[in-house]
């Protein structure tokens, strides 16, 4: 082999030159994938992973980037992010750095909903005060979901285990799809014309926005405000939250938790019943037996028997208290007056002491505000003494005029090393008085 064509490359020029061609052969592209590994350091920047069911990719998404990202990453949000592919040189990493990321299938129908929800919670449709409580005892509980649905079958199941004689009428209504929130609307209206309800359950089991978005509509935000019976919202799991839940006078995590709320067990309701029945007679035999004792007390009493005499020693009693009375108020007003006129003797003198005292404290304090104004001046007078003397020893200029010279790239840049340098690049070297500009033509 012929040593003098060989040209070898360092692993850090090797990487530098892996970046560039990589940089500059793809550029900027949509990427879709789910984030996982996400680490949201101190500095504001993000590093995560990107995945599908193929494959995974390190990125990286700096703070000047996220900084408009309206949500927080976190693993298994699924997005779309422009980036671009990288190489991290330290230790040769392929990378993707992003600089926009939205929520995959998110982006339009988010925006629909934060508008709609701003929309009718400015109108008051949200206002706990507008929402009405459920009753204590349904005897018909309407619900407007898919008949075919696991919801409906869990929503029975629940009412029927818990009070096996309620009535539920089922309102078939279509949950996802187009024209679905005209059926619900359409669905929550009849339900109030019937008369015969007490409390509906609006609703539908889990799925993707895209499947929940029914919920998400005006027209059914509107119908469930206008309903004139208490309606439970019960739409998809317990974490998604639809605007028809901000509507609703009661949200339920899932359809099964809404039948446990439109109902109470059969069976505690009669075991309180039970007891209220008890306590009552209970309360009702207690209140007969006090009632005949103070009958017969009453009967025997002393004012029964001798009224008059009773009365006459009441009125000898008022007239004895009548005249303790006057003779009170009497001792009473003159010692007020007494006190009085010692108090106004104690403030005069203590008024003219404190006024001495406090004369002589703010002389006091003078003094002592001046001295320590004239230390204080004093000590940074010192300080900045100090500070000038270091400010003319860190001067780079006196580094220079003792025959050191700094040398920059073009561009301001500091070179520390000739490895940074190639042939053909210009570099310029700062004396202490002038500049000299050079051009590489060989490296040692």
């Amino acid at each position: 082999m012929n040593e003098r064509k060989r040209q070898v490359y360092s692993v850090a020029e090797i990487n530098r030159k892996a970046r560039m061609v990589l940089e500059g052969g793809l550029g900027e592209v949509w990427v879709e994938g789910e984030l996982s590994r996400v680490v949201v350091h101190s500095s504001g920047h993000w590093y995560f992973t990107i995945k599908d069911e193929q494959a995974s990719v390190a990125c990286a998404m700096f703070a000047r980037d996220n900084a408009t990202v309206a949500f927080r990453p976190k693993d298994g949000l699924k997005v779309q992010m422009l980036a671009r592919p990288s190489l991290y040189e330290a230790n040769g990493r392929y990378q993707l750095i992003a600089s926009a990321m939205e929520e995959a299938g998110k982006g339009n129908l988010q925006e629909q909903f934060e508008q709609l929800k701003a929309k009718l919670a400015a109108e008051g449709l949200f206002d706990p005060a507008r929402k009405k409580p459920l009753p204590v005892l349904p005897k018909k509980i309407g619900v407007v979901t898919s008949p075919t649905g696991a919801a409906i079958r869990d929503i029975i199941n629940v009412l029927t285990r818990r009070f096996p004689n309620i009535e539920i009428l089922l309102i078939p209504a279509k949950v996802q799809g187009a024209g679905a929130e005209q059926g619900i609307a359409k669905a929550i209206a009849y339900l109030n014309t019937r008369g015969d309800i007490d409390v509906m359950i609006v609703g539908r089991g889990g799925g993707s926005i895209e499947d929940l978005w029914a919920f998400n509509e005006e027209v059914v935000a509107r119908a469930i405000a206008s309903s004139k019976i208490p309606v439970i919202s019960a739409v998809g799991h317990e974490i998604d939250f639809t605007i028809a839940d901000f509507v609703a006078d009661v949200r339920a995590p899932t359809p099964s938790a809404a039948a446990e709320l439109a109902v109470h067990e059969k069976g505690d309701l009669e075991d309180e019943i039970a007891l209220y029945e008890r306590r009552l007679n209970q309360a009702l035999k207690t209140r007969a037996q006090d009632f005949r004792l103070r009958l017969n007390r009453a009967a025997h009493s002393y004012v029964f028997r001798e009224p008059a005499a009773l009365v006459k020693q009441y009125r000898q009693s008022i007239q004895a208290m009548e005249t303790r009375m006057g003779d009170l108020l009497k001792l009473d007003a003159q010692k007020k007056i007494q006190r009085l006129e010692r108090c106004n003797v104690q403030m005069a003198h203590s008024l003219q002491s404190g006024v001495r005292q406090a004369h002589q404290r703010v002389d006091e304090l003078g003094m002592v505000m001046q001295h320590r104004m004239e230390r204080k001046a004093e000590r940074d007078r010192q300080r900045l003494q100090r500070l000038a003397s270091q400010l003319r020893m860190l001067n780079p200029l006196a580094v220079l005029g003792r025959g050191y010279s700094l040398t920059r790239r073009p561009d301001g840049t500091v070179v520390r090393s000739a490895d940074g340098i190639e042939v053909g690049d210009t570099i310029v070297t700062q004396l202490a008085a002038g500049k000299l500009i050079s051009n590489i033509t060989e490296k040692g």
